[in-house]
């Protein structure tokens, strides 16, 4: 069990750190959340950005403070055992995590385009989204369709993809009904599986439980 605790500051949204939060759960670590006022608490982080991840001793002396979500990300992924220590399995999950930020950015930018623009944009980012899908179900059927992308255990590649189809077809129907059912009707039956069963994994269920879950979205 760690002796380390943590605090995440991130805005009361899902945004960029559900993945954080899922890991912080998944570890078992002590960790709890703040939300900073903002603009008025910027200058107080380290590059003026959310997230900031604050780590503290046992002696609840600050150990470390990381900024940027995929580096806070990959920490955790690392210290409590959810990337593999083998740098080039390492790699093979955090290609397919660092595609799932290339696709949200792609939706982001077509957003703020001007009108001229946002056609041309929103086929982008629906190129994107569909290779992004077809990969993704591609490693899930060459490791057996099991509801994970390698092995039979959750990894960080597992949480972050349930953390991204949550972002699009839950979080982002505010934003775009159209993006949140284009990320919904996209779903292929391995996608469909690695959602049920990151779902319903145990060491999730703290955080899984505190909002509405993906599954009952998809079957609504």
């Amino acid at each position: 069990m760690s002796t380390s605790s943590f605090t995440l500051r991130y805005f009361n949204a899902a945004g960029l750190s559900e993945t954080i939060r899922l890991l912080l759960t998944a570890s078992k670590v002590e960790w709890t959340e703040e939300h900073p006022e903002w603009p008025q608490e910027k200058p107080n982080q380290p590059f003026g950005r959310l997230p900031v991840l604050i780590q503290k001793s046992a002696d609840s002396e600050t150990d470390l403070v990381l900024s940027e979500s995929v580096t806070i990300e990959r920490y955790l992924a690392r210290t409590y055992g959810f990337l593999p220590a083998d740098p080039r399995k390492a790699a093979l999950q955090e290609q397919i995590r660092d595609r799932f930020t290339d696709v949200i950015l792609a939706f982001f930018i077509q957003r703020s385009a001007s009108d001229e623009k946002k056609e041309e944009l929103f086929t982008k980012f629906e190129e994107l989204l569909s290779k992004q899908v077809e990969v993704s179900s591609q490693v899930l059927r060459d490791n057996g369709s099991n509801g994970h992308f390698f092995g039979d255990k959750l990894t960080y590649v597992d949480i972050a993809a349930y953390a991204f189809f949550k972002y699009l077809i839950v979080s982002s129907k505010d934003l775009s009904e159209t993006v949140s059912g284009l990320a919904k009707s996209s779903l292929t039956p391995e996608l469909h599986k690695l959602i049920a069963v990151v779902e319903a994994d145990p060491l999730l269920e703290a955080q899984v439980a505190k909002s509405d879950t993906l599954v009952s979205e998809l079957s609504a």
